[in-house]
């Protein structure tokens, strides 16, 4: 019986979500898991053993939303049933530079506030670090990539010359690059009525 390991980039899959549905759509993350086992079953036509799903998911403690996304993955999320959430904490984004004299522009020249963001930092490095860990520690024998993002097609290229069968999880046209690098794929645009709450 092959072993399945779910890997969940949240916020590729959160705006993925935002751009195929309408406002006010909430996924019901009891349902993902498995759902998605159901479709590798009918991918691969074999039975299949769940180990668990990671979730991958960025946060800013510097604003109230970023607060309460914390929150939620902490206490609500990974309390979930199979369900362990990695989170990593937002940087700070430097303020852009002219182009042509290289001085930081820190205010905005229309309204005067800073320009002040952050940025993703290692999201997508514990997605790769651990899918390849897990790989060689023979913990999963399949895995269901839920990105879009094009930067793992050479983690499935690894993956796939080391006999491992990566499954795209996607929204096409978004992601269909990394969905032709996997072993299969599945849609899940045309299914989110299934999974909303």
């Amino acid at each position: 019986m092959d072993k399945v390991k779910i890997f969940v980039d949240f916020w590729n899959l959160q705006l993925s979500i935002n751009e195929n549905t309408l406002p006010g759509y909430r996924l019901d993350w009891k349902k993902l898991s498995p759902y998605l086992i159901h479709e590798a079953k009918n991918i691969l036509a074999t039975p299949l053993r769940f180990d668990g799903t990671n979730v991958y998911i960025s946060y800013n403690s510097h604003t109230p939303k970023g607060v309460n996304l914390h929150r939620w993955s902490s206490n609500t999320l990974d309390r979930f049933p199979g369900i362990s959430v990695i989170s990593k904490e937002r940087k700070p984004k430097y303020p852009p530079k002219c182009p042509h004299c290289y001085k930081t522009i820190e205010l905005c020249p229309h309204c005067g506030d800073k320009l002040l963001g952050t940025i993703e930092k290692g999201i997508d490095t514990a997605i790769v670090t651990d899918m390849i860990k897990l790989a060689w520690e023979e913990a999963w024998d399949v895995a269901l990539l839920v990105s879009s993002d094009r930067d793992f097609i050479p983690l499935v290229d690894f993956l796939t010359n080391k006999g491992r069968r990566v499954i795209n999880v996607y929204f096409p046209p978004k992601g269909i690059h990394l969905a032709k690098k996997c072993w299969a794929s599945i849609d899940l645009r045309s299914h989110l009525h299934k999974l909303s709450r």
